[in-house]
């Protein structure tokens, strides 16, 4: 068998032929991407597993810090607002990775077949961490991108690899996170429709009761399991959701600093900008500018 590093320079190969600046490809579950600048960026991951195949890449989530480079993976398991951004990327050595979508209709099947009692008395798994991508699954990750110029094979192809890649994941060091995307009644899927109603709402007050009822658990139990879920309570949750919303609705009203923070569900104008300067690293309308003048 060829040593990870092998594989690891073929699948770089592949994702810096097949990087497209929209990321998609012809493959449903799977984007390739290729970025030339550090700087920082934020927005919603959506449950993945990402591989960095070039460069390294550096990700805040409440208090922690994830950092991954070539080679390694960071899985995501919930909708989390993040923010980050690629170490040392430049035009011309530019941070290259790909993702692969962790469906939970795709997962589910998988479960059956894990053997019994390996996630047994398993505690609750936080949504994000990272780790080493073995030789195993950067090989299955090599024949999903390898698909790419071979498109009439996709349809029949590139299931059974996606499931491989799963399988791969599932019987790994993060498997116990990727086994709760797949249960229809875990922690992470009750604590999934209390973030989905933040994101849906997120100009609503929030009340924890509520919450608490939608996600069918205590008040007490849901700020412990939201907590180990994202790193953050649902009202810093919800915050960080209305300061990124803000910041794309700010890139076409620049000027309408107060106007945006009412749409965004704040009433004071001058906390907003506090929180805004907290997160960003610079006003809204000084970030507002500068994001336009980057293109958004």
């Amino acid at each position: 068998m060829r040593s990870s590093a092998e594989v690891l320079d073929e699948l770089r190969c592949l994702v810096s032929v097949h990087a497209r600046p929209d990321m998609r490809t012809a493959i449903d579950c799977l984007a390739v991407a290729k970025v030339g600048t550090a700087m920082p960026e934020a927005g919603l991951t959506e449950p993945l597993l990402v591989v960095l195949v070039q460069g390294g890449k550096r990700i805040l989530l409440g208090g922690n810090v994830f950092e991954y480079r070539a080679g390694q993976c960071l899985l995501a398991t919930a909708n989390l607002p993040i923010t980050g951004n690629f170490l040392g990327a430049t035009p011309e050595v530019p941070a290259m990775g790909l993702s692969i979508a962790l469906r939970a209709p795709v997962i589910a099947p998988l479960l059956r077949e894990i053997p019994a009692g390996r996630f047994a008395d398993c505690p609750p798994q936080p949504a994000i961490a990272t780790c080493d991508a073995d030789v195993h699954l950067l090989d299955a990750l090599v024949r999903m991108v390898g698909l790419l110029d071979h498109p009439d094979a996709i349809p029949v192809l590139a299931p059974m690899i996606e499931r491989e890649i799963l399988w791969r994941l599932l019987t790994g060091p993060l498997g116990a996170m990727v086994r709760q995307v797949g249960l229809a009644d875990s922690g992470l899927s009750r604590i999934g429709r209390v973030i989905q109603w933040i994101r849906d709402n997120y100009a609503e007050p929030i009340r924890i009761a509520d919450l608490a009822r939608l996600a069918g658990m205590s008040e007490s139990a849901l700020h412990r399991h939201f907590r180990a879920i994202t790193a953050l309570s649902p009202v810093q949750y919800q915050k960080r959701i209305r300061l990124q919303e803000a910041r794309a609705l700010l890139i076409a009203r620049a000027g309408d600093v107060a106007g945006v923070a009412h749409l965004v569900g704040y009433e004071s104008a001058s906390q907003f900008s506090r929180e805004y300067r907290r997160l960003f690293d610079a006003s809204p309308a000084q970030d507002a500018l500068r994001l336009r003048a980057d293109g958004g």
